[in-house]
């Protein structure tokens, strides 16, 4: 197969020469012509491709010049936003277009892609919601997913549509479907035999070398020892050398900043300025690009990333990663309910994504707050989400998409049975789902819920709301509950704090406050200075605003009235609450501790909550998590008339107000 002039954009603007020089010094520049040749002898083709190498980027305008487009577009998926939008600028502008034009993304709140679309780069969220609508996918002609070792949830059940849709094009006479796996560090065999013993490629050369130092000894506590790293090799290396600094989660970035603004501030003449830039999923897509931008000349540029910058993510000047190795991982159990959010060893293959991203434009420099010991001990890949997550979603996004028996779907690596039952058994409660011997159906309100990217329970109680006329403010509840955090807690005087909160705090539980803050919230115009001024996160807040205004688009297309509004009678708001969170209620003892009421596991009221210090008899709550101890978090107080009320069949089982 040739190029066809013809089927290139002739709309193009000149690429930059430096932009020109750079791709065609790629390793996988060299190597276009064989690997065009592999990709078109197979169905799919498998490519393992070093840090460094341009796969990313390349392999996309590889096959649009050689004209893979003829029958339909390229989808490439990232499984982070902030990775699909930089490189799909990436590629815009090595390809000489404006961005939605012949190159395109689509992820969550954002669609710029147009009819002249022809290299579209979204998440798997994306284009999962897309196989709902059309499970054979067939506004495709080649599907990239890219990162594949990550395997997110949705990761893994893309591989399994995506195969399917493969197959069912072949049948039915359809164009047919490539598909191409890709990832620097994999299990490629298994990937390989998954796909029918696909062949794998493997395509050489991360372009400048690394250098690995690790720490001597073990560090009890991490954090401090990434912060002593960071301030010693500020003081010893030239500005130009930018630091990419790995972290667990939000709030330990959002502190760490902070911990070195201040030092920094103690320093100050004695060492270069700093531009600390945060890169966390829940920060607003305009805030993550910031870490893309040069800092004025003489000033070091310090990114605080989680793992959403370990992959396909390239920031210029970085020559130095710091690893403080370890990660925050949620695992469901399914026989508790519980939660387990905990922060835990990464594995080596992400120990090396991450090293990699020090050597992307130059040499670099990689230092791991960990022993050598300590990595050789590290497990080898990650447990994939998959096998450790609550899979009610996955499980209602299989049967939309049109999967009869999804406990037969072909995954990549099968769930444990225990959280199939779960998940079904929860999906039958709410009323989604209907099962006939092995067939299992969408209710009619299963399948309005399923055009929500919402947990299950969160869409129930939007419906409830519909029926209790409380939409406004449930909208505004689950979109706070959707985002991060909207708290600032850290180096915050705790009195201070509790007498600025109190102004928001209800008696009625969390969801209520929470409502009250994203009201006041809108009520100051969405103010920067007030977010400040009453300790509130202005940019979870921001997001929060995004995460309802779609969710009100939503809204309008299943004639849900988004403007209903139930004034101050937010006892039906949390009715509504329960309709979806029914699961989710804890029963005060005599002894004075409470008991989850479908699993009995003794639990604690989270101190974060308004209702710490109080004793209700029945509250429901959003999510339960061990940190240490068992804590329920996010609650409401509930009246034990209404459980019955929110589903009968669940509630009759219990001995409600007998203690």
């Amino acid at each position: 197969m040739a190029p066809d002039d013809k089927n290139l954009i002739s709309n193009v603007k000149p690429v930059p020469i430096e932009v020109k020089r750079q791709k065609e010094s790629l390793p996988v520049y060299y190597v276009q012509t064989k690997l065009v040749n592999e990709i078109i002898k197979n169905a799919v083709t498998i490519i393992i491709g070093e840090t460094g190498s341009g796969k990313t980027t390349q392999i996309p305008q590889f096959l649009h010049k050689y004209d893979f487009c003829k029958n339909g577009m390229i989808a490439v998926t990232q499984p982070r936003r902030v990775a699909a939008i930089t490189v799909a600028n990436r590629v815009a502008v090595e390809t000489g277009s404006d961005i939605g034009d012949l190159v395109g993304y689509c992820v969550r709140f954002e669609d710029v892609t147009t009819s002249s679309t022809k290299l579209k780069f979204m998440t798997d969220g994306m284009l999962l919601r897309e196989a709902m609508l059309d499970s054979l996918l067939r506004r495709y002609s080649v599907i990239i997913i890219d990162e594949a070792h990550e395997r997110t949830v949705q990761t893994d059940v893309l591989l399994g549509v995506v195969k399917a849709a493969q197959k069912e094009r072949i049948v039915r006479k359809f164009p047919f479907l490539k598909v191409i796996i890709m990832s620097a560090t994999m299990d490629v065999d298994h990937f390989s035999r998954f796909f029918n013993n696909a062949p794998v490629i493997f395509i050489a050369g991360r372009q400048y070398s690394i250098n690995i130092n690790y720490a001597k000894n073990s560090q009890d506590d991490y954090a401090f020892s990434t912060v002593a790293t960071v301030f010693q090799l500020h003081r010893e290396l030239p500005a130009d050398h930018h630091f990419l600094v790995f972290l667990t989660g939000q709030d330990e970035i959002e502190t760490m900043a902070r911990s070195i603004a201040t030092v920094a501030k103690e320093l100050h003449g004695q060492t270069p300025p700093i531009m600390i830039c945060p890169l966390f999923a829940a920060l607003p897509s305009q805030a993550q690009l910031k870490a893309f931008k040069d800092p004025p000349i003489g000033t070091r540029k310090i990114v605080l990333s989680t793992n959403i910058a370990e992959t396909s993510v390239t920031i210029d000047g970085i020559k130095c990663v710091i690893d403080c190795g370890m990660v925050k991982v949620r695992s469901h159990i399914s026989g508790t309910g519980l939660d387990m959010l905990k922060v835990q060893r990464i594995s080596q293959a992400q120990a090396w994504q991450r090293a990699g991203r020090a050597g992307r434009l130059s040499e670099g420099t990689v230092y791991r707050v960990y022993t050598e010991d300590q990595f050789n001990n590290f497990q080898k890949m990650p447990i994939p989400e998959v096998q450790r997550c609550n899979l009610t979603s996955v499980i209602l996004q299989l049967l939309a998409i049109g999967i009869k028996n999804p406990m037969k779907f072909d995954f990549l690596d099968k769930p444990p049975k225990e959280l199939l039952e779960s998940a079904f058994k929860e999906l039958e409660l709410l009323g989604t789902i209907k099962t006939d011997e092995d067939v299992c159906t969408l209710t009619d309100l299963g399948k309005k819920m399923s055009s929500f990217p919402l947990d299950p329970r969160f869409s129930k109680a939007l419906f409830a709301a519909n029926e209790l006329g409380c939409v406004e403010e449930m909208l505004s509840v689950i979109s706070v509950l959707s985002s991060e955090g909207v708290f600032v807690t850290a180096n915050v005087d705790r009195e201070k704090l509790e007498s600025i909160r109190s102004k928001f705090s209800s008696t009625e539980g969390d969801h209520v406050t929470l409502l009250n803050i994203y009201k006041s919230f809108r009520g100051s115009k969405m103010n920067k200075q007030w977010c400040y001024e009453n300790f509130l996160n202005y940019r979870n807040l921001c997001y929060t605003a995004e995460i309802r205004k779609q969710l009100v688009d939503l809204c309008l297309q299943q004639n849900i009235k988004h403007s209903r509004s139930c004034g101050s009678n937010t006892n039906v708001l949390r009715q509504a609450l329960l309709n979806g969170l029914f699961l989710n209620v804890a029963e005060l003892q005599r002894e004075g501790h409470y008991v989850t009421l479908g699993t009995r596991q003794i639990v604690q009221i989270h101190p974060s909550s308004v209702l710490f210090r109080t004793k209700p008899s029945y509250v429901l709550f959003t999510e339960l998590v061990e940190t240490g101890k068992r804590y329920i978090r996010q609650l409401s107080i509930v009246d034990p008339d209404w459980l019955p009320l929110a589903n009968s069949e669940y509630f009759k089982r219990f001995r409600i107000n007998e203690q």
